[in-house]
């Protein structure tokens, strides 16, 4: 994995890049696996809109509150080990200031001699549970895509700050992946979407070569699943529509279709703003 070298940050953020928390689930599971030490946290005032996202309380366990504000911040392992390391990237999407907000991070991974980004991301798709969680690997680093065999994106439009951030990091030298899981978009009543998290923990693992906990994601990919199954059991248009979702998932995984089809709905979601569709059928990114 020479191509991203042995110190790789890795960023997800809450918010618009981050469909089912699956994203910003998996970089609190990345940082729940070992010791860390924050490296920088950027200052709340020159990011954030507070009436957009708003500080809040805390209670500590002998009932003192706390006022905590938004962040966002870098944090590496405590620890070195040989092989691969992850520094991890997250927090709050901001709502001003990116070129300044991505100008700061970048320079931090410079300073802790970070060899490689890799951008977390989820968005909603028209894609059934029942199958592996789709995820599109891409990056705009020559070396990168024919080392790890990824795709470029030819992608127009609007974005989020994880595209800001990956622009900043290869201009400034840093080579970068992006990876973006499909969470099926009738599921946003069942978030988290631990599925979509162990799918992005798994090609992150593939990406970089580290070495990755994954705790118990797969007990809770697996009640997650099951607590959809129930719901769509008692609704037989579901049921239905689950099937046909299914049907054009196992056309996609031909060996022909699927890296196409894949990347071109990475490309549908991000012209449409990152909204999934409301409700299937006609309002689904397929038509």
């Amino acid at each position: 994995m020479e191509a991203l070298g042995r110190r790789v940050l890795v960023a997800a953020f809450d918010g618009w890049n981050d469909a089912g928390e699956a994203a910003s689930s998996a970089i609190t599971a990345l940082g729940a696996t070992g010791a860390r030490t924050p490296v920088h946290t950027v200052d709340p005032e020159m990011y954030f809109d507070y009436q957009y996202t708003r500080p809040h309380f805390t209670m500590d366990a002998d009932g003192h509150r706390t006022l905590k504000w938004p962040e966002t911040t870098i944090t590496r392992p405590t620890r070195r080990t040989r092989g691969t390391q992850l520094w991890l990237l997250g927090g709050v999407e901001p709502a001003r200031t990116w070129q300044a907000f991505a100008a700061e991070l970048v320079d931090v991974a410079l300073r802790e001699d970070v060899t490689g980004f890799v951008a977390l991301g989820s968005m909603m798709s028209d894609v059934p549970h029942t199958r592996p969680i789709s995820v599109f690997a891409g990056s705009e680093n020559e070396r990168v895509r024919d080392e790890l065999g990824l795709d470029r994106s030819m992608y127009e439009g609007p974005v989020g700050i994880l595209s800001v951030l990956t622009q900043a990091a290869e201009t400034a030298g840093i080579p970068t992946v992006s990876l973006w899981a499909s969470v099926p978009h009738y599921v946003a009543g069942h978030t988290p979407s631990p599925k979509a998290t162990l799918a992005l923990l798994d090609r992150l693992e593939d990406t970089t070569g580290a070495r990755i906990d994954r705790g118990d994601l797969a007990t809770q990919a697996a009640a997650w699943e099951a607590s959809i199954d129930a719901a769509a059991a008692e609704d037989d248009e579901m049921t239905e529509y689950i099937r046909q979702l299914e049907h054009t998932r196992d056309t996609w995984d031909s060996p022909e279709a699927s890296g196409d089809a894949i990347a071109q709905e990475f490309e549908r979601y991000l012209r449409r703003g990152g909204d999934g569709p409301t409700k299937p059928g006609r309002d689904g990114p397929f038509r």
